[in-house]
């Protein structure tokens, strides 16, 4: 049998992919070497979001009596919890299973090879089985960066997948990195009591992000207890004890648990990629607009690419890869790409940043609220804050929002299309918003 397509890879572009070939009547294969959903569904996205809110719940318990509801002595089951986590997951991974097969792709589980790319075919091994397809494309995802600090394959540190499955709260957790992931388990270690301590090495906390509204949320971080050690490097660690650096002095942290988390890269080995000579970009694959490699009948999707190592990203791509496969000339919009830190509260942003834009040397203008000025927000967040910040183009048009403030993660969809559509701000200042919601914080910005 010959497969019109081909897929290495189960996470959120690999099962976005298989589906749509599926029912768009294309003979489909998926492979996945561990569970379907992949990093996102088994060891990312959803676990952290769920401990994050069952995290939120705790926190909103605590300060019950804020909004005149009193909880005597509230507490947690940190079993609990992650027992909960991992029930989440299994029913998400099986309606994963249910789509599949609604869709009538062939899942097999096991590790998959690229055994030789001709022209027109492609041999992929596995499971001691080979298979024949006229199309492939990889997804194989990413995995944790590991640098070469002294003495640390020497300590028994965490990565997301540790910390996820952990069963008991460290008094103390050093965290190295103050990335997305690095500060959503800063978050959520906090709230259940944890001293957290954050070193980074940059100048601020979550590279990318608008740059004042990370600080803003940093701010709101120290506030709660988080310690952070900003333009500092890691020196070693060993035992209990992490040696850092900054201008020249050394200073040694103790701490009970060390969480590594600066950043990720993409899988480029365990299926034979050298078979198919594909070119490179950056730390992965080159792609065209399409999603093709450098060979016609290859396509790549999510963290692969190096680009964008983002969930959402990685859907629309194969979205846009299958599409090809099928005969559209759509391409891939990277314009209005949302990043989101489940924190509390949370950050969220979408289109350029004000250092963007400097870079680029585009001229704008910024347009910035607190979030108190929505109703909403204040009935709902008592005594808490946030920002609004909009920027436009000299001739008014959204280039980019940046929300710091619960629920700025729902909030953030509005801005993005509005972006993705070339909108003006006196254009989605027209459109009528609900009242009271947080999202008329856009209109009163505007």
């Amino acid at each position: 049998m010959i497969y019109d397509l081909a897929i290495i890879g189960g996470g959120p572009a690999g099962y976005t992919a298989a589906e749509l070939a599926g029912e768009k009547g294309l003979k489909t294969i998926l492979f996945e070497k561990s569970t379907l959903g992949g990093v996102c569904l088994n060891e990312g996205c959803i676990p952290t979001k769920t401990l994050l809110y069952s995290a939120k719940v705790y926190n909103t318990a605590k300060d019950a009596s804020k909004y005149g509801i009193f909880c005597d002595n509230p507490t947690y089951d940190l079993s609990k919890i992650i027992a909960r986590k991992n029930k989440v997951v299994r029913k998400l991974v099986a309606g994963i299973r249910a789509k599949m097969t609604n869709a009538e792709v062939e899942t097999v589980i096991g590790s998959a090879e690229i055994k030789s790319v001709n022209d027109n075919s492609i041999e992929i091994s596995c499971n001691e089985q080979t298979y024949s397809v006229k199309k492939l494309l990889l997804c194989t995802g990413s995995e944790s960066i590991v640098p070469p600090i002294q003495g640390i394959t020497e300590v028994d540190f965490w990565t997301n997948r540790e910390a996820l499955d952990n069963k008991e709260v460290p008094e103390t957790l050093v965290i190295i990195g103050g990335g997305v992931i690095g500060i959503e388990f800063a978050s959520f270690f906090n709230t259940l009591g944890t001293k957290v301590t954050v070193i980074e090495m940059m100048n601020e906390i979550l590279s990318g992000m608008d740059k004042e509204l990370s600080s803003f949320l940093r701010s709101e971080l120290t506030k709660k207890g988080i310690e952070f050690h900003l333009n500092t490097k890691v020196i070693s660690v060993k035992n209990s004890q992490v040696e850092i650096e900054k201008e020249g002095e050394k200073q040694v942290l103790q701490s009970e648990k060390i969480l590594l988390s600066v950043g990720r890269k993409p899988v480029l080995t365990g299926f034979r990629l050298e078979n198919a000579n594909l070119e490179k970009w950056k730390n992965g694959l080159k792609v065209n607009e399409f999603m093709q490699t450098s060979h016609p009948n290859i396509y790549a999707c999510g963290d692969i690419t190096g680009f964008s190592l983002l969930a959402h990203t990685a859907v629309s791509e194969a979205e846009i890869a299958v599409k090809h496969i099928l005969g559209s000339e759509q391409k891939m919009s990277y314009k209005a790409i949302p990043g989101v830190i489940y924190t509390n509260p949370e950050f969220a942003g979408v289109g350029k940043t004000e250092e963007a834009l400097q870079l680029e040397q585009v001229k704008y203008n910024v347009k910035k609220l607190p979030m108190t000025y929505s109703g909403r927000f204040v009935a709902e967040n008592e005594q808490g804050n946030g920002i609004c910040k909009i920027i436009e183009s000299e001739d008014g048009t959204i280039l980019g929002v940046h929300i710091v403030g619960n629920p700025a993660s729902e909030i953030i969809v509005i801005a993005g299309m509005a972006i993705e559509k070339g909108m003006k701000c006196e254009e989605l200042k027209a459109m009528i918003f609900p009242h009271p919601t947080v999202g008329e914080i856009l209109k009163e910005t505007l």
